[in-house]
């Protein structure tokens, strides 16, 4: 009996391209938005097509979906760290934030979130190179 969904339906719905259509054109300061007509965002609908493209040709690649999107979030995981970081470094100077800085109990909030991010991190770590028998 077929599930309802198959992988290749699970990649369809979980894949979109989107996002990073958006955050390429935002990040290099592109017009962006699917209310633009495209002659207005040439580039941001590029970036979409290119990642619709893409997501269409991974339908036929051997690459299984579920385990596309586990690694995906481990990698998003490893990277979140240095990310965290950087933020609550930022996060303090009046030059970066102006009226916002943080300071007091979020201050170490922050901090605490991003040690705990670090101890996930090097414990996922510990347990792939640690204990194979």
């Amino acid at each position: 009996m077929r599930s309802a969904l198959s992988a290749p339906d699970c990649w369809q719905f979980r894949y979109s391209p989107a996002p990073t259509a958006y955050a390429v054109g935002e990040g290099r300061q592109w017009p962006v938005g699917l209310a633009r007509k495209p002659k207005e965002a040439a580039a941001f609908y590029a970036v979409l097509a290119l990642s619709a493209g893409i997501g269409i040709a991974l339908n036929f690649t051997s690459i299984n979906p579920i385990s596309a999107l586990y690694w995906s979030a481990v990698s998003n995981g490893v990277l979140a760290v240095p990310v965290m970081v950087l933020l609550m470094f930022m996060a303090r100077r009046r030059d970066v934030m102006g009226r916002f800085v943080i300071g007091g109990s979020l201050y170490w909030l922050g901090w605490l979130s991003t040690s705990a991010m670090v101890l996930s991190v090097v414990a996922m770590g510990m347990g792939f190179f640690v204990g194979k028998s």
